[in-house]
């Protein structure tokens, strides 16, 4: 309880003064040159400015929103970000403005996916995207997402497929507003609707996967999904002709801090937070969903390792040359490569080509790394126990099997559970990177709910919060398990069942 105190306050002290921070703002993007400037991830949208200020650091972000928390703390001076989406920032956080001068304008289209659909797609998109603009639809859709967006009441109709050509898989960032959001628990955005509106017109049934932009082009490419939309057209990316026709273009804003306009106070935007955080459109739900997906998946894998890694250990345990030397290639494999990487080599190429969904990818991803970490605790815990308490259990009657788990293992497990407790712990946060391989984890659901409120405080904190409790009842479970096998704890009686006693 102190801790999580002590925790509020600290939150409370970096919100207030993160809310008080201001710095004069550059007016023209020549006076950007030496600055630091925020982009997101992948956009491309530096591009159109780093001729005029090369000596500009540009600082990258996963999340567009995450941009203006950088910018009211003073990390950058400014942010580019399309002109629709500022418009919903701009709502949201009256203090930002942007210069006279736009970065420039930016064509998106679709990347289509390098599987046996691409070429019937491609053709198909195109002309879907051609008719769009003959008819006027593209222009109807602009009008109703975003010139007159207004989050809480516009809704697209994501039903009523036929789908007797298949499913189409399309990849979306799902925290992008007016391109793709959750709202109400379900999709909605420019990007679903135009997804939805060419799958009934061609007969497929669309499925949609919420990840990272940046890992959007990397998941179509390799085939993984069908379709991945809002792609910042550029002549590198077209190189291998998989991008579609421009299906619409936008204005890039520089976006700095003005004056705020707000007449709430420091109390009033704290209360306002809270209630788009938790109270409106029920999000408190989400979060509850997202926590049960990182309990479900952290949980699973440790069990699934746990057996995992006692099985490998017992198999070498005797010097079996091919167990081991197995062992050793898995151990070097897996300890030496990155959490992220591992679970998107899993997802997009060795499970590419399955419909397995990424929640069970990552089971079998973390059910590996912490497989091989059980291993090598049991390892140095069973060699920390000398010979001769092996040898003294043969001589007294006890089998090969009986000596390792009554004796050997029992005085191992002391010296290896509270390395365990703290892989545990490892796990469960290093599973908040699942979000890349469109599992909406409780990381990835904060990361949603950030992009709908345009607020950090309340999302992050909540989700540290939760972090520490799923974090502090499993290490309370193996702090049991640990007291419950403590060889000092047992009965003689206990010690000697099974065993025949001579008088």
């Amino acid at each position: 309880m102190k801790r999580f105190i002590v925790l509020l306050l600290i939150s409370v002290m970096v919100f207030t003064a993160l809310s008080a921070a201001r710095s004069e703002s550059p007016k023209t993007i020549e006076e950007l040159d030496g600055q630091y400037v925020g982009v997101q991830t992948a956009v491309l949208y530096e591009d159109l400015i780093r001729d005029r200020v090369p000596n500009t650091t540009f600082q990258y972000f996963t999340m567009p929103n995450d941009m203006i928390m950088a910018l009211k703390s003073g990390k950058v001076v400014a942010y580019l970000v399309e002109d629709v989406g500022f418009g919903v920032q701009k709502k949201n956080h009256p203090e930002l403005t942007t210069m006279e001068e736009p970065a420039g304008e930016i064509s998106a289209s679709c990347i289509i996916g390098n599987n046996d659909k691409q070429a019937t797609l491609i053709a198909q998109l195109n002309e879907f995207i051609k008719n769009g603009w003959e008819s006027g639809m593209l222009d109807e859709m602009y009008d109703y997402w975003v010139a007159d967006f207004d989050p809480d009441t516009d809704t697209c109709d994501i039903g009523n497929f036929t789908g007797e050509n298949g499913t189409i898989s399309f990849a979306i960032e799902g925290g992008y507003e007016p391109f793709s959001y959750i709202s109400n628990g379900r999709l909605n955005g420019f990007d679903v609707d135009f997804a939805c509106r060419f799958c009934r017109a061609y007969g497929y049934t669309p499925e949609f996967f919420s990840i990272p932009f940046e890992a959007i082009a990397p998941g179509v490419e390799t085939g993984k999904y069908d379709v991945g939309m809002n792609i910042v057209v550029s002549a590198e990316r077209n190189e291998t002709g998989s991008l579609t026709d421009t299906y619409y273009t936008c204005p890039i804003d520089v976006v700095i801090l003005g004056e705020d306009e707000s007449a709430l106070g420091f109390f009033g935007k704290l209360q306002n937070s809270f209630y788009k955080t938790f109270i409106k459109e029920s999000r408190w739900k989400l979060f509850v969903e997202g926590a049960i997906v990182t309990i479900v998946i952290t949980v699973t894998s440790i069990l699934i390792g746990t057996v995992l890694g006692f099985a490998g250990y017992m198999a070498c345990r005797h010097g079996n040359k091919v167990a081991n030397a197995i062992a050793d290639f898995l151990l070097w494999l897996i300890h030496g490569m990155p959490t992220v990487l591992l679970l998107m080599i899993l997802y997009y190429i060795v499970f590419g080509k399955s419909s397995l969904p990424g929640m069970w990818v990552s089971v079998v991803g973390f059910s590996l790394m912490f497989a091989c970490s059980m291993y090598d605790m049991l390892y140095v815990g069973c060699h920390a126990i000398g010979k001769g308490q092996l040898e003294a259990a043969t001589a007294l009657g006890y089998s090969d099997h009986q000596s390792f788990f009554k004796i050997l293992l029992p005085q191992a497990a002391q010296h290896f559970l509270p390395i365990y407790k703290n892989e545990v712990v490892t796990l469960i946060k290093e599973s908040s990177v699942v979000g890349y391989i469109a599992v909406l984890d409780l990381t990835k659901i904060s990361d949603l709910v950030r992009s709908r409120t345009y607020e950090a405080f309340f999302p992050l904190i909540l989700t540290a919060i939760m972090y520490f409790v799923i974090a502090g009842v499993m290490t309370r479970i193996v702090k049991h398990v640990y007291h419950s096998i403590d060889p000092k704890r047992r009965s003689e009686a206990k010690i000697l069942q099974g065993i025949k006693q001579v008088d």
